[in-house]
């Protein structure tokens, strides 16, 4: 019997990835989550576990820890996973250039890459467009997943191994230093951690309106499943990409390509587009994205934004069917002083993760057992 208990307040990555390290710190836990289902961003990405997007040293290592903590968990629970890998193409020499520095120090760091020539791709990725390619950069380390299966499953994985409790359609309305109070009931607990994304603001406004955080608005569309059981490989990335992960910073020559881009197409920076696409376990395939920042982004998808996505992937990738399936928009929160996250303790014993932006299928798992780790043992 676990002498300490523990509630988390959401049920989407950041949530369940900290009930999961409570539980096994030795606390007993309970989660709350305001909806029947997850219906949030933590649904409404791509299902990218995405080590090469993270700096060297601490980010990358919890990236790595994160993605080994998903496999473990795929396998338990029955979750479709791949670690297919990423394939970041070059149809530009400075683009190439970048990829190039990239290889060298991502090499030195000890990364699973290898820089390919237009010959090895185009013999061995049919869904890469030939047409102007120079070459790419194979990293065999980013793991998929598909965000709606994964996190609808991850729930009963952990009551079934940690005897995590859920409480569904349940919205916690205040928080004191030991209780939550949510469906006109009062629940005591020796640890809360609020892992709500951007709600947290209705629990704690004030703490929220001081915190260095807008939300971010991104656009994404989903191809039907590929015939014949037609596989693409590696998740597929355009030159786009490397201006928006904080690991490609390091190459010399990105600012000089960046300033190309920002020259030669200007709607695609202002609207924060970069392109990539995955395929989950179905065959179908996710494709976007943009990001549009503000305390209140607009809740209508642009097709002209959508277009620009569509039209950019057809530069880099072709397919067996690209009859569009669904189209839909996320919101997360996101840190505006370049740190990774927000931790803090706005109170004794409640603690907020928070701010994690597009990388929390990517980092949780690993924050969350470097957050708890610092705790007392259940």
């Amino acid at each position: 019997m676990n002498s300490k208990k523990a509630i988390v307040v959401g049920a989407g990555i950041v949530g369940l990835a900290t009930a999961r390290a409570l539980a096994i710190k030795g606390y007993s836990v309970e989660v709350f989550d305001r909806s029947l289902q997850v219906t949030g961003a933590s649904v409404r990405n791509f299902g990218m576990i995405w080590p090469i997007g993270q700096p060297a040293g601490k980010m990358y290592d919890r990236a790595i820890r994160s993605r080994d903590i998903w496999k473990e968990a795929c396998v338990a629970a029955g979750i479709w996973h791949e670690q297919a890998g990423s394939l970041h193409l070059a149809y530009a020499e400075d683009e190439m250039r970048v990829l190039a520095e990239l290889h060298e120090l991502f090499s030195a760091q000890g990364r699973d890459v290898q820089l390919c020539s237009k010959d090895f791709i185009t013999a061995h990725y049919d869904a890469v467009n030939s047409h102007q390619l120079i070459g790419g950069l194979l990293s065999r380390e980013e793991l998929i997943v598909d965000p709606r299966e994964a996190i609808a499953k991850l729930p009963s994985y952990l009551a079934d191994k940690h005897q995590v409790i859920f409480h569904w359609g349940t919205a916690v309305t205040a928080i004191s230093e030991s209780s939550v109070f949510a469906g006109n009931k009062e629940h005591e607990a020796d640890l809360i951690f609020i892992c709500s994304g951007a709600d947290f603001e209705t629990l704690f406004p004030g703490v929220y309106a001081k915190l260095p955080l807008t939300k971010c608005k991104l656009q994404m569309m989903r191809f039907v499943a590929q015939p014949g059981n037609w596989r693409m490989g590696p998740a597929l990335c355009g030159g786009l990409s490397l201006i928006h992960y904080n690991s490609f910073k390091a190459a010399p020559s990105l600012k000089k390509l960046e300033q190309r881009y920002r020259e030669s197409m200007k709607p695609y920076i202002d609207h924060g587009i970069h392109v990539m696409v995955a395929q989950n376990g179905l065959g179908e395939l996710t494709i976007g994205d943009s990001h549009e920042y503000g305390p209140n982004p607009g809740p209508f998808d642009q097709q002209a934004i959508n277009t620009m996505i569509l039209e950019y992937l057809r530069t880099f990738s072709r397919f067996k069917n690209d009859s569009l399936l669904e189209a839909w928009n996320g919101v997360y929160p996101k840190v505006t002083n370049g740190e990774p996250h927000i931790v803090l303790s706005p109170q004794d014993n409640v603690y907020i993760l928070n701010g994690l932006g597009g990388a929390g299928m990517t980092l949780s798992f690993g924050l969350a057992e470097e957050v708890v780790e610092t705790l007392p043992v259940g």
